[in-house]
């Protein structure tokens, strides 16, 4: 398909690229290359989760692989947690990036750490369950419903896949000099039905700056499960168009 694009599918916390899978049938199915990462320490990398991770990892992991599949002209996707790797991809190489999609995501300023932007009681809340959990080296997955997976069928299927996730992600700085998405196109996608409220600061934040495009997405925060279809016809929009 000569009009197909490259999609780099980036997951949130606890999650994996498995979770992409609805959406990356859908878009293969189209004529597009997709590729879902699993940052390390997560999915069918748990194994490797140490205290050593940050997100200057988990930044690498996903520039890791644009560059082993010499991909270019790439639409990023992040969701949740995974809009920080992608600022920091941005960063690290622009020249391969066409759009960054910041799906319901986290975002932190140059040289802040993602706990620096969240309400103080849910990091207090965070840092009590890692500690209670595995002595401060991860968070636990919390169930479906958070990410307002609401079926039971697709909620099973999450809480199955979902592993701890390694605190030091959360403390560590965003490895980028500023600012955030470099100047490439980039648009907020705001999942609305229910909200995630974690982020109504991020959101907040992200309606203040210029250059940023908007697009609302009636569904939960894990869109990719609960509206791959919607999700992967917006996504295919937005790639084709680096306004």
């Amino acid at each position: 398909m000569p009009d197909g694009l490259t999609f780099v599918l980036v997951h949130g916390a606890w999650h994996g690229g498995w979770c992409w899978v609805r959406v990356a049938e859908i878009l293969r199915a189209q004529g597009h290359r997709v590729f879902t990462p699993t940052c390390t320490g997560l999915g069918e990398r748990a194994h490797l989760l140490s205290k050593q991770i940050t997100l200057d990892t988990f930044v690498r992991d996903v520039a890791g692989v644009i560059a082993a599949e010499e991909l270019g002209d790439v639409v990023l996707v992040g969701h949740s947690f995974g809009g920080l790797a992608i600022s920091g991809v941005a960063e690290a190489m622009p020249e391969r990036l066409r759009h960054l999609v910041y799906l319901d995501a986290l975002i932190a300023e140059p040289g802040r750490s993602p706990f620096d932007g969240l309400p103080p009681e849910v990091v207090a809340a965070r840092r009590h369950a890692a500690a209670e959990s595995s002595g401060g080296l991860s968070l636990p997955p919390p169930p479906a419903a958070a990410f307002g997976v609401l079926d039971p069928a697709d909620a099973a299927w999450v809480e199955r896949r979902l592993t701890p996730h390694p605190l030091s992600t959360y403390e560590s700085p965003l490895p980028i000099r500023g600012p955030v998405g470099n100047g490439l196109p980039r648009t907020y996608v705001d999942c609305t039905a229910p909200s995630y409220a974690t982020l109504d600061g991020v959101k907040d934040w992200v309606r203040r700056q210029p250059g940023w495009g908007w697009r609302d997405l009636a569904t939960g925060h894990d869109a990719m499960v609960s509206a791959p279809g919607p999700l992967a016809e917006l996504l295919v929009e937005l790639g084709k168009s680096r306004a």
